[in-house]
């Protein structure tokens, strides 16, 4: 009797319907940033497709995790999954960095190359961490936030500069500015108190930050595109059904199109958006483009000694593209 009932139950169990799972997702960019609308279409495109059978959450603006956190909270599997910058990765491996060398690649057109020939070695990496990339999309193109245009390069000596990564910590060291490390959501506050007086970043950061605020000028340097990416934990991953799996890849495959799209709209759209709340949006002079791809120039040098083969083979593919 005991055991008909066992076997019954096990059938009950085998009939039951698989409950739907919740992925809690953190991302460190606030709702308006279109990085976080993009992730937000992603995660309602996994649900849809998998009939409610994969849910994903996502916690925006470091509400979760704090940026620097994100990326070993989905490696421990405190997560699942999460999107982060990718060249904060580049003191683990200059690979990771190379989308944040000045003027390598400063049109989307350069950047999805780059992309193209970075991804099999990102892969790669990330795989010995039991990470594996679903999808990643550029900032605009990176331009520079002053109180005044500058004329040279000369102009940033001395100023609080805000850095994101080790390349703009090495920018500034190199253009005799003072880096400061400050997160996208604690920008304007940062400006206010002084902490920091300049900052290179995208006219998305600009404008959801409220840059006007704190700055008069925008100066178009174009210098380069960095790249976020949405990573996801391979063994949880790999625990998700098949016919889940394929959807999340393909809802993954939509949602960088998608960025990369949203991306390129809102370069000019943020820029506009500034001008209109009365910044000035300014060409850069000659003087000052040369100074600062001297800079660039010294920091590709750098970059190619630190590089390891792999590293190295991104740029030999970029090139021969």
């Amino acid at each position: 009797m005991l055991k008909f009932a066992a076997v019954v139950a096990t059938g009950i169990c085998l009939a039951a319907p698989l409950s739907a799972e919740t992925w809690n997702m953190p991302v460190p960019y606030g709702d308006t940033t279109f990085h976080t609308v993009n992730i937000r279409e992603f995660a309602a495109d996994v649900a849809t497709a998998t009939d409610g059978a994969l849910e994903i959450e996502v916690h925006s603006a470091g509400s979760l995790f704090p940026h620097p956190e994100i990326k070993g909270a989905v490696r421990s599997r405190q997560v699942p999954i999460g999107e982060f910058l990718l060249s904060r990765l580049s003191n683990e491996d200059a690979a990771y960095g190379i989308d944040s060398q000045p003027f390598l690649a400063t049109s989307y057109e350069d950047a999805k190359k780059l992309w193209d020939a970075q991804k099999p070695v990102i892969t790669e990496l990330m795989a010995e961490e039991d990470l594996m990339p679903l999808f990643s999309v550029p900032w605009p193109a990176q331009g520079l936030y002053t109180n005044g245009e500058i004329a040279t390069v000369d102009d940033l000596s001395g100023l609080r500069f805000r850095a994101y990564n080790a390349a703009l910590e090495q920018f500034a060291q190199l253009a005799k500015a003072a880096p400061v490390q400050v997160e996208a959501p604690d920008i304007a506050q940062a400006f206010s108190t002084g902490q920091v007086e300049a900052m290179m970043t995208s006219p998305s950061t600009g404008a959801n930050s409220k840059a006007w605020d704190y700055v008069n000028t925008y100066t178009a340097v174009d210098a380069w595109l960095p790249k976020n990416i949405v990573v996801v934990n391979k063994k949880m991953f790999d625990r998700l059904p098949e016919d889940v799996q394929a959807a999340v890849l393909d809802a993954a495959a939509a949602a960088e199109t998608r960025g990369w799209d949203m991306s390129a709209a809102e370069a000019d759209e943020k820029k506009a958006e500034m001008e209109a709340n009365g910044m000035a949006i300014v060409a850069p002079s000659d003087d000052l483009m040369n100074g600062l791809k001297a800079i660039g120039a010294t920091m590709m040098d750098d970059w190619k000694t630190s590089a390891s083969e792999a590293g190295q083979k991104i740029l030999t593919d970029y090139e021969a593209k």
